[in-house]
């Protein structure tokens, strides 16, 4: 594993030994499964509830069954599990940070109690509906609204590239209450209603190993107290997606991480012209020398970003700065680590074309690139650009 400055000594007992568990579990159950499922498409069912026995859903959340790991316990956690596939770190990020936690912070007791305890266990997995199909990065633009029909919700619209969406057996939807100039409030919603259909998005070329989904709810008749009661807004959606970020920048490292050792070791062995290994060129080591300062660079800005959480002075754009640039550096070592590899590198006997290929999404979900870089900048000007 990469550590060119020691981070690592930055960490707890604690902190290291969730890293090591977790790097165990993918190396013994992920890895020699994930290429296969990302090559047909499909999401390795069989590791939720392993996922689940080593606390890993909900694992920074405390009390109802969750683990209660420090965030940067939380963050070693899907580092090691994108280090397998973004693919098993997005199912645990969605169960965790966008359906957990918002249940968490936002739900009435019968709601935490009924549905987190199972949530931790894997014996429910949840999905989070904010995306439509005509509202992406501009999400308050939604069109599904909620009506009060007196004992209960009557739900309409449409959800899209929802995670977990055909695993889900509880979905929590955004809706504008009355029509769509309403408030936002978050709905829980159990996938077997009548109205309520997932349907799966194929022919996808990233994040193949993932289940993607799209959401239709026609006239989805839920109880009044499915409601989330305590936020209102798009503070609700928000903050959750703001979870879900800091767990990715963290997350990413270890995508790096993988493409970067499977490149020094190809480089090491790959010989070319009078007998020598290509790792002994200057043009490849010039990559290497690149790519370790990026994933030092990672490594430090995520760290001091999660000690500033663990503060409680975390703002939006800090986890935009990180999402943004963690990312981005996490893809430019993918691709200069499938040049190295040469032809080698688009094949699934190597990671990581198949890492190239999911950070592409990652790199635009969970707000892209260029919305990060407007944040950043209002927060800078006071100016919103996107406006």
């Amino acid at each position: 594993m990469p550590d060119f400055l020691n981070v690592s000594r930055h960490l707890s007992p604690e902190e290291r030994s969730v890293r090591d568990n977790v790097r165990a579990f993918v190396d013994a159950r992920v890895l020699p499964i994930i290429g296969d499922h990302f090559e047909r498409g499909t999401f390795p069912t069989e590791l939720v509830k392993e996922i689940a026995d080593i606390g890993l859903l909900g694992c920074n959340l405390a009390g109802y069954g969750c683990a209660g790991l420090s965030e940067a316990g939380y963050g070693v956690a899907m580092q090691e599990l994108e280090r397998g596939d973004s693919g098993i770190r997005s199912f645990a990020s969605v169960q965790g940070s966008l359906v957990m936690y918002p249940i968490h912070a936002f739900g009435s007791e019968e709601q935490k109690t009924r549905y987190l305890p199972e949530m931790a266990k894997g014996n429910i997995i949840g999905c989070f509906g904010l995306t439509e199909p005509d509202y992406g990065s501009n999400p308050s633009g939604m069109r599904t609204v909620a009506i009060d029909d007196g004992d209960s919700w009557v739900l309409n619209g449409t959800k899209r590239w929802i995670t977990n969406g055909n695993l889900a057996q509880v979905a929590l939807v955004w809706a504008k209450v009355g029509g769509i100039d309403g408030d936002v409030r978050g709905f829980l919603v159990p996938t077997d209603t009548r109205g309520f259909e997932a349907r799966l998005i194929h022919k996808k070329m990233s994040l193949r190993a993932s289940v993607t989904s799209e959401l239709i709810l026609e006239d989805v008749r839920i109880p009044k107290d499915a409601i989330l009661p305590n936020v209102r807004g798009m503070k609700g959606p928000l903050s959750c997606l703001t979870s879900a970020r800091f767990g990715i920048s963290w997350g990413v490292i270890g995508a790096m991480e993988a493409c970067f050792e499977c490149a020094v070791d190809y480089a090491k062995h790959r010989v070319q012209f009078a007998g020598k290994p290509i790792a002994s060129h200057q043009l490849v080591q010039a990559k290497f020398a690149e790519m370790l300062t990026q994933i030092t660079h990672a490594q430090l800005l995520v760290l001091e970003v999660t000690r500033v959480k663990e503060e409680g002075q975390l703002l939006p754009a800090h986890v935009s700065m990180v999402k943004r640039s963690n990312v981005r550096s996490a893809l430019e070592i993918a691709r200069m680590c499938r040049d190295i590899l040469g032809g080698n590198g688009i094949t699934l006997e190597y990671p990581v074309m198949r890492h190239l290929c999911n950070l592409e999404t990652v790199y635009t979900y969970e707000g892209t690139h260029d919305i990060h870089t407007l944040i950043l900048g209002q927060h800078v000007t006071g100016i919103a650009a996107y406006e």
